[in-house]
């Protein structure tokens, strides 16, 4: 009954314009109307209708939002005895080279770049390389170290790979301070534990390696407006830090950091970038975090010595890229992989 009429329709708009044919639609719905006829309903399962509908895609978070950890309430800050020495500890984690960048108003003993630009949020973002489990968790034996560590040296390894600089003196203001902050951050997590959310999200492996080729599509089309195509970011105009930090180059971190890692810098990708992503919003597929990740890590970067990392080389990870290894396989695989075959190498080997 209603194809004669949609053939009219259809003539109409071609023979009398838009316009004219929009007049003569509403006239002839209203006549059909009145007319008694049953038009097409559009609200129900039309299998024409839903050929050509669009729909939009299911995102699935990347943990239960319910499940993932929280930071304490900021507001509850103003309570504790301690209260400035916590405001200052944070402001030190969301404007690091305010403070101690290389026009640090304290001192000059880093690269630029804010412990925020890796620790989301002043390190309460959940799977945004965030502080929920550090208080619990330290101090402990570190296999890289192969020493026990506390959060001061913890904090220093930072200063030291990821903002490239210098060590803070541990009896400093400023190291008390963010020592102070980060235990603060994860003071609800009971001691030994890891809640779901904390850290950095673990991103499933791929059957193939990582490929810097086609990281580089994800990163001029996802990343570079922000970090731009050079990889060098956005420095704020007062030579103050960077609106939008720098992944490669001389300001960038070093190729001791933990984002150095090719399932780190993946795992970090995937929950929080392009800017406004989260975990329970994902953007990039898996393969194009890893991908992007191996881009980013195949670029120029400052170097450290690296020669006292890992003395027991059996602990190295998957993804540790310098050698010598307790394993056959290359420093090229070790970098971008595949790695299940190194893992699985590793599980025999326990």
């Amino acid at each position: 009954m209603m194809q004669p009429f949609l053939k009219l329709i259809t003539l109409l708009v071609a023979l009398l314009g838009l316009t004219v044919s929009l007049v003569v639609l509403v006239g002839f719905v209203v006549f059909l109307s009145f007319s008694g006829v049953q038009l097409p309903s559009f609200s129900q399962a039309d299998p024409a209708v839903s050929a050509v509908s669009v729909e939009l895609p299911v995102v699935n978070p990347l943990a239960d939002p319910a499940l993932v950890w929280k930071a304490p309430d900021w507001s509850e800050m103003d309570q504790e005895s301690n209260a400035e020495e916590l405001k200052y500890g944070k402001e030190l984690v969301a404007n690091t080279a305010e403070y101690l960048g290389p026009n640090g108003k304290v001192k000059a003993i880093s690269n630029g770049l804010n412990c925020q630009n890796c620790h989301l949020q002043a390190g309460t973002a959940p799977l945004g390389n965030n502080y929920g489990a550090v208080a619990a968790t330290y101090p402990k034996v570190r296999a890289r170290s192969g020493q026990e560590e506390d959060i001061q040296k913890r904090i220093n390894d930072c200063f030291e790979r990821s903002l490239n600089g210098k060590p803070l003196e541990r009896e400093s203001k400023e190291m008390k301070a963010m020592a102070a902050y980060i235990n603060w951050v994860g003071k609800e997590v009971p001691k030994g534990e890891s809640p779901l959310g904390s850290g950095i999200y673990s991103l499933p492996l791929m059957d193939r390696a990582a490929d810097p080729i086609k990281g580089k599509l994800v990163y001029d089309s996802q990343c570079a407006s922000c970090h731009q195509a050079d990889g060098k970011g956005m420095a704020k105009p007062d030579g103050s830090g960077y609106v939008y930090p720098p992944l490669w180059g001389d300001a960038s971190y070093n190729q001791g950091a933990g984002l150095y890692r090719l399932s780190r810098f993946a795992g970090y990708v995937k929950a929080n970038m392009p800017l406004g992503v989260t975990f329970e919003q994902p953007l990039l597929t898996d393969e194009e975090s890893w991908d992007v990740a191996a881009y980013v890590n195949s670029m120029e970067r400052p170097k450290k010595d690296l020669s006292k990392d890992w003395p027991d080389i059996s602990k190295k990870p998957m993804d540790h890229p310098f050698g010598p290894f307790a394993d056959e396989f290359t420093e090229e695989q070790h970098k971008f992989g595949p790695f299940k075959p190194i893992k699985a190498a590793k599980s025999s080997t326990k």
